[in-house]
């Protein structure tokens, strides 16, 4: 199998529509069909199926995007290994939180561009601080940031940022006396997505003392959940430092709650058999670097 047939599957696996692929890699659409054929006949399965006018993956489609992933990122790695000195090009893949990327990251993307122009940077969604590990495992992150309690893992490479402190939020108008998770009983949650590492303390904390509010609305985005806070739909746990400004300037108040259990952190990770690229060293340094120096806002 050749390098262009894995691309162009990957492509295709990701939009699921062979004429899509073809204008995005700018081949006819009879090549495309053409070298998924190839494909399929080498690894002896289909890798997709039509079902009515849907395309769709099947099982061993799935199970080979895994591996053809890794196979395009070797070769990318290698080619960054012959150029030597030459710039460097290739893609990184970094997993991280929508707080990460709008907060913390934007100034260290900043001096990373500055430094690999032509390395291009994908960013996936880490809202589970699990999937993002099972993602490093598989090798389908580069490096990934996770907000977890501190936990070792075998097969990776897991470093320690910085402490987040956690606030329960609420609207500037909220009269609520707030002394322990009892006296939320009542209240709507604006929740992150299941898996998220401050939602599991949040409904942790209620659970402890035998509470389970029954009023939650679950939400895709930090930035959605911090509207409906300020506009009066409910309380949200969320990480100091997308709520600081907020709290600040008066669009939202702090309640009183103490975070139960072990302190949380940010922690960048990455696989302990992952070949450390110039680009991605330097990734790593530059975050280390801009958070030890809390020079983050």
């Amino acid at each position: 199998m050749e390098i262009k047939q894995l691309i162009t599957f990957k492509n295709a696996a990701e939009n699921l529509n062979f004429t899509q692929t073809a204008k995005i890699l700018n081949f006819a659409q009879s090549s495309v069909t053409a070298q998924i054929k190839a494909l399929e006949g080498e690894i002896g399965k289909p890798l997709f199926e039509r079902l009515g006018k849907r395309l769709v993956l099947t099982e061993a489609g799935h199970h080979f995007k895994i591996y053809a992933e890794k196979m395009i990122r070797l070769s990318e790695e290698a080619i960054i290994a012959a150029n030597g000195e030459e710039e460097p090009t290739g893609t990184l893949t970094i997993g991280a939180q929508e707080s990460q990327c709008t907060y913390r990251l934007p100034p260290i993307l900043k001096e990373f561009k500055a430094k690999f122009p032509n390395i291009k940077l994908v960013f996936k969604p880490a809202h589970s601080d699990e999937m993002a590990r099972k993602q490093l495992m598989e090798g389908l992150l580069d490096v990934a940031f996770i907000m977890d309690h501190s936990k070792p893992e075998d097969s990776l490479r897991i470093e320690q940022l910085i402490k987040e402190e956690l606030k329960l939020v609420a609207s500037p108008n909220h009269l609520k006396l707030v002394i322990s998770p009892v006296d939320l009983k009542h209240e709507t949650l604006l929740l992150t997505e299941t898996g998220c590492s401050y939602r599991n303390i949040f409904e942790d904390s209620f659970k402890s003392v035998g509470v389970y509010p029954l009023d939650k609305i679950e939400f895709g985005s930090i930035e959605a959940i911090k509207q409906c806070v300020i506009a009066g739909l409910g309380i949200a746990l969320l990480p100091e430092m997308v709520v600081e400004k907020d709290i600040k300037e008066g669009r939202m108040k702090e309640l009183s709650w103490k975070a139960p259990g072990s302190p949380l952190f940010t922690q960048i990770a990455w696989h302990k058999d992952k070949w450390m690229t110039p680009p991605l060293e330097e990734f790593i340094n530059l975050t280390r670097k801009t958070f030890l120096s809390n020079d983050l806002y």
